[in-house]
């Protein structure tokens, strides 16, 4: 696994992000303050406003620079708690078109955000729910390479076959699988890039999540990060293990939103 990679300027800051990469990660939750409080004091992020259009929203900072964005979900809908990665579109409209051809459905949008861009929140043909964003004002995450800032995303799904057919026709991505008779896996390549993971799962995926995205978020400490976890009120689902990538741990929020902690080797 490489992590996803824009153009960047200096010090991992990113200039416009080429069409398919994953360029943000939002997270809709029902206690705005609460969730503000545990992730900025797991990552150290900040916090100030963002666009309104889909309800009470911040955009966390690190050090003044963009890179995530939480939500507040509307308390009359019963909607799962999750990170959600948006991929990057030089034409919303037309990405939201193509993800309905290939058998995906488009729950809201497309949409303007404000000044910030063109946004709209679809899901593929398994159910797992993406984002698509185009660029105006807002970029996106405008750093990554360091600890509270996401590093990858991978689709867990049932398998990776004819849901990567599906990416690939809607974003563009090149396929690169992993040819193994016990390992189910293809990574998604855009502009010459490794820049997301599609792991088929079969029966061992969780049935009462169902497919779904998984994003990595960077930390300097993997096994100090998931003490400090605990500590604010989240939760272990995976321990921490070494790999390749890294030592992650899969982990959940308080309110029971899923993602990663990776610590990149050495």
């Amino acid at each position: 696994m490489t992590e996803a990679r824009g153009s960047e300027g200096r010090h991992g800051e990113h200039a416009r992000y080429a069409p398919g990469t994953p360029c943000w990660v939002s997270l809709m939750g029902h206690g705005l303050a609460a969730t503000q409080e545990f992730y900025g004091s797991l990552f150290g992020w900040e916090f100030r406003p963002g666009p309104q259009q889909l309800g009470p929203y911040v955009r966390a900072l690190l050090d003044g620079r963009e890179v995530a964005g939480i939500g507040q979900l509307p308390p009359d809908r019963h909607l799962p708690v999750a990170w959600t990665p948006y991929f990057a579109s030089a034409d919303a409209d037309r990405t939201a078109d193509t993800a309905r051809l290939c058998g995906g459905t488009i729950g809201v949008g497309p949409l303007d955000a404000a000044e910030a861009g063109r946004m709209a929140i679809g899901s593929d043909p398994s159910g797992a729910v993406f984002g698509i964003w185009q660029a105006a004002e807002h970029l996106g995450t405008a750093v990554t390479g360091v600890p509270g800032t996401p590093l990858w995303n991978e689709l867990l799904t049932f398998e990776s076959a004819t849901v990567a057919k599906f990416y690939e026709t809607v974003f563009g991505y090149e396929e690169e699988p992993v040819i193994s008779a016990d390992f189910d896996y293809v990574t998604l390549h855009a502009d010459g890039r490794p820049v997301a993971g599609i792991r088929g799962m079969g029966h061992t995926l969780p049935r009462d999540r169902g497919p779904h995205w998984l994003t990595y978020f960077e930390v300097a400490d993997t096994d100090a990060a998931l003490a400090r976890l605990v500590e604010l009120g989240g939760h272990v689902i995976a321990p921490a293990e070494d790999g390749d990538r890294g030592r992650a741990a899969t982990v959940s929020d308080p309110e029971g939103a899923l993602f990663c902690l990776l610590q990149r080797p050495g």
